[in-house]
């Protein structure tokens, strides 16, 4: 067998093994769907950047470099202003909300029937999202290593369904955790080869990005990408500070981790960009006949191979193996999201309100489980089914779902938490206008149409209109139509029944509290816990990455597989030291209050 194919197969094991040992973490519905509110902000944090990856960044927006030079890191800054925000506002306000499940945060604040509408016009949303990326993950893997495309879909979405079925949010966030730590190493190593071989970050950047290095190929109005680049910041910011997206942060131990996770997250997302494009753009400019990559499974979309051929061509044998666990990591990390959110969402808002109201903790932990397999099946099955859409590119596809469906549902989901007075109907009136002004622009907009209304002397080029209406066009629409119908509910405000009144109260009244979590010897001993078990499976994980210098290679490719293992295990260290410190400083504590 193939020594790529080894490892990860082996990497799969691995992750399984880590849902195995969370399988006892998740006593009730809170530690299943949220850890109980106990994480760590270094856990949640790397899981609410994990959340923003998938296969995509290693094969869609690999591609897309080729000829869009630097715009295409602007997706990934704009996410990384999101994060920041969220660390001045939003990741407070979610954690705030004090609930289980995010959509149980709508159902307070705008009432029964936008729980329903919310959940879903959600749920669905985000399947097709996971099934999206899931699929993309396959199609890759199957035309450059030659697994089946359907056996890749189902092998990987099993091992997803096993680690959220089994150990939780515990097992999801933890494994999150694991995998933004591999991306980060694996990612920056082959950066610092594409550096080396470039001989320095001036000549790689002379010699591959674009003739126009900002805008790249196919704009003839810079105008128009001017536009796309602020629609963009414009939808992250939603994206990223919302209600119903605040799923990581409500895991977070209080409201400082919730704070400090939005922070990590804002870092990494500044950090990875600076050095996930290189290895593309070394590709472009020693590589610039795709016809040579001898890829002809992928077709048309042959760019999106482009890290993939940085890896196999310029890296020591066995970095492919890495290379496709860490877009497995990438892809999984999104869709165990997918999973335990989604559970958690129909546990919450619709099986224990109206299918069995008086459910024992037992009976919801059972229907949890099945409902997290039911998600991870479905998933699994539209992945499938996507395998027959070509009529879209894996970026375009992601950016049109993105802005075009999911838009209309985040504009209510977090105006709501700045306009206080409101009608419920205002919830579900927006995305109903929502949904009509996203179907003009999808059904309705053409180029020609763009070309008469701008005036513009020559027709659009394919990227322009791609990038117009997967974006711009989306963005534009909901900001003038869409947020506007939001705001001017006010006019039709009414004081709601007393019920109600007291519900929304208690809504904002939560949002408005601080968590505070004072520090006692069972809190000591929950973070040490986390410290412990992640910093182990790391040492761990080093070992097995330390044995892949046996594989035949230079010097120097058997040294990066060394510093690869040493970093890993390095981190895992400082996690053990962190928790033995401050087990001996509780220890410490506790014998001069017994001396006192």
């Amino acid at each position: 067998m193939d020594i790529d194919i080894i490892i990860v197969l082996v990497y799969f094991a691995f992750l399984i093994g880590l849902g195995w040992v969370f399988r006892s973490a998740a006593a009730n519905t809170s530690e299943y769907f949220r850890g109980g509110g106990k994480m760590l902000w270094w856990m949640v944090g790397s899981s609410a950047f994990m959340m923003a990856l998938s296969a995509m960044t290693f094969t869609g927006l690999m591609g897309k470099a080729l000829t869009s030079g630097m715009s295409v890191a602007v997706v990934f800054f704009a996410n990384a202003l999101g994060y920041f925000i969220n660390y001045l506002f939003f990741a407070a306000k979610a954690r705030q909300m004090r609930v289980i499940s995010p959509i149980q945060g709508v159902r307070l604040r705008l009432g029964k029937v936008n729980e329903q509408v919310f959940t879903w016009a959600n749920v669905p949303l985000s399947v097709l999202q996971a099934a999206i990326w899931l699929n993309g993950l396959a199609v890759f893997t199957s035309a450059v290593v030659g697994v089946p495309l359907e056996q890749t879909i189902v092998g990987a979405g099993l091992v997803v369904l096993f680690i959220s079925l089994v150990g939780g949010s515990w097992a999801v966030i933890a494994s999150d955790f694991m995998q933004m730590i591999i991306i980060t190493v694996m990612t920056f190593i082959a950066a610092m080869v594409a550096i080396w071989k470039s001989g320095g970050i001036g000549n790689l950047l002379e010699v591959g990005l674009p003739t126009q290095q900002l805008i790249g190929d196919g704009y003839s109005y810079s105008y128009l990408f001017v536009g796309w680049f602020i629609c963009i910041f414009v939808k992250q910011f939603f994206s990223t500070n919302n209600m119903v997206d605040s799923y990581r942060f409500i895991a977070s131990k209080d409201t400082k981790n919730a704070r400090k996770a939005a922070l990590l997250a804002c870092s990494l997302m500044i950090i990875g960009p600076l050095i996930w494009f290189l290895p593309a753009w070394f590709v472009a400019g020693n590589y610039p006949d795709t016809a040579t990559w001898g890829l002809e499974g992928l077709g048309s979309k042959v760019a999106d191979a482009t890290y993939y051929m940085f890896v196999k061509n310029e890296m020591p044998v066995g970095m492919v193996g890495l290379m496709l666990a860490a877009m497995f990591a990438a892809t999984m990390s999104s869709m165990d999201s997918a999973l335990n959110r989604n559970a958690g969402i129909i546990l919450k808002s619709v099986y224990e309100p109206y299918v069995c109201k008086n459910a024992t903790e037992k009976q919801l932990m059972n229907a949890s489980r099945i409902l997290t397999a039911a998600f991870g099946i479905i998933i699994i099955i539209t992945a499938l089914f996507l395998t027959s859409l070509k009529e879209f590119g894996l970026f375009d596809l992601m950016m049109l779902v993105g802005t075009l469906v999911g838009f209309p549902v985040l504009i209510p989901s977090i105006m709501c938490f700045f306009v206080r007075k409101t009608p419920d109907w205002a919830g579900w009136g927006t995305i109903l206008v929502g949904m009509i002004v996203s179907a003009i622009i999808a059904f309705v907009i053409t180029p020609q149409m763009i070309q008469n209304i701008l005036g513009l002397e020559q027709p659009l080029s394919a990227r322009e209109f791609s990038e117009m209406k997967s974006v711009t066009l989306g963005v534009i629409g909901h900001m003038a139509i869409t947020l506007p119908f939001f705001v001017l509910s006010r006019l039709f405000y009414k004081e709601p029944s007393p019920e109600r009144a007291a519900e929304i109260n208690k809504f904002f009244n939560n949002v408005d509290t601080e968590v505070v979590v004072e520090e006692t010897s069972t809190s000591i001993a929950m973070d040490n816990k986390q410290r412990e078990m992640l910093g182990k499976m790391l040492v761990m994980a080093s070992g097995f990455l330390a044995l892949l210098v046996l594989i035949p290679n230079p010097m120097w490719g058997r040294m990066l597989f060394v510093i690869v293992a040493l970093i890993i295990g390095g981190i895992g260290a400082l996690l053990l030291n962190a928790a033995k410190r401050a087990s001996n400083k509780t220890t410490s504590s506790q014998l001069k209050t017994s001396n006192a």
